[in-house]
């Protein structure tokens, strides 16, 4: 669990460079579509990386046998997704042109992006967010399989909820590896094995966010508002990866080999919750610059629904078995590709 712990504490700590919110001023339809542009190469990553380390054979557990596999999966983010294009994103008031990093791109500074203004008040301005310069999303699972009957395999994993970098991630799925070779006759004296697979995860995760208020612009907060009130910010997200495959295997005494052709889908849904400090025009509290007042707090962001990421599949990799210890390691190509391993115990 420790090495689980540790995968979860690197993928958590990597969202949490998600601090630069700079561009959620933009307010609530422009701020959530920077937003979204912005990290969606690191929630399809995820996904992609969530579907990995589900199966390292193609041969379903006898009845009552079973596994339990450690497996830590890297999604790779391609380079056509570390820039966005401002003036193409569908900003509704906010106006720029240039390309902007992505949450993966380069470490600088993007295109300045401009406000509507009002009479001579400064409007809010602001430049895009850096990247991190780090495409690799690394996504760790814990998998258990336990042979049923008529050839079929339960497939289950899980990770309670683990408290890392001030917020939490946790995750489970379940998924079923069906035997073809049982309809074909002499199967058992073939040293090879087809199957169908289908499985399905869920990761949860949070981290702070922290958006205060310009202190070298005016400033009118009621009571309503003591030091403090902007605290509670909270940037979740929630990743669900599925996939369905035709998967073969290789069986061989100590190593086997295997691989897969399929289809996956991840779907992301982000949520930012708590109090944001907006800036505003008020000509009666400042007629030359834009101002922090009651009127601006934003209470939660909107929902943000990262389309569905979805594709072809094809992994292969092998399998090194002693006694009852195993080690597997395979590669995954997609538009988002994955890099798996494992550690596992098993009993046939």
């Amino acid at each position: 669990m420790a090495a689980v712990s540790a995968m979860l504490i690197i993928s958590a700590a990597s969202f949490a460079q998600f601090d630069n919110t700079d561009f959620l001023r933009a307010g609530t339809v422009d701020g959530a579509i920077l937003t979204q542009a912005y990290i969606t190469p690191w929630a399809n990553a995820f996904g992609a990386g969530a579907n990995g380390s589900w199966y390292n054979t193609a041969k379903p557990h006898q009845l009552g046998g079973f596994d339990l596999t450690f497996g830590a999966n890297v999604g790779f983010v391609p380079s056509s997704a570390n820039t966005f294009d401002v003036s193409k994103i569908g900003l509704t008031e906010f106006t720029g042109t240039g390309m902007a990093p992505t949450v993966a791109g380069p470490d600088r500074d993007g295109p300045l992006l401009t406000g509507p203004g009002e009479g001579g008040i400064t409007p809010v301005s602001f430049t895009t967010p850096g990247g991190s310069d780090w495409g690799a999303m690394p996504v760790p699972t814990l998998t258990a399989g336990i042979g049923l009957p008529l050839g079929t395999e339960l497939r289950v994993r899980y990770i309670p909820e683990i408290s890392v970098s001030g917020g939490s991630i946790s995750s489970w799925g379940l998924g079923l590896l069906h035997s073809i070779m049982q309809y074909i006759p002499g199967d058992k004296v073939l040293p090879f094995d087809i199957s169908l697979f289908g499985g399905y995860t869920t990761l949860k995760g949070n981290v702070p966010l922290e958006m205060l208020p310009d202190p070298s612009k005016p400033q009118n907060y009621s009571s309503a508002y003591p030091e403090g009130s902007f605290n509670n910010q909270n940037f979740g997200m929630t990743v669900d990866a599925w996939n369905l495959s035709a998967i073969g295997s290789i069986n061989l005494p100590v190593i086997s080999f295997y691989g897969g052709l399929g289809y996956s889908n991840t779907r992301s849904v982000i949520k930012m919750t708590g109090n944001f400090p907006l800036p505003t025009i008020n000509p009666a509290i400042s007629a030359t610059d834009y101002v922090y007042e009651d009127a601006g707090v934003l209470k939660d962001f909107p929902t943000i629904d990262i389309k569905n990421f979805s594709g072809l599949r094809a992994n292969a990799g092998f399998r090194l078995k002693f006694g009852v210890f195993t080690f597997n390691t395979d590669y995954t190509w997609s538009q988002y590709s994955v890099l798996s391993a494992g550690l596992g115990i098993s009993f046939r």
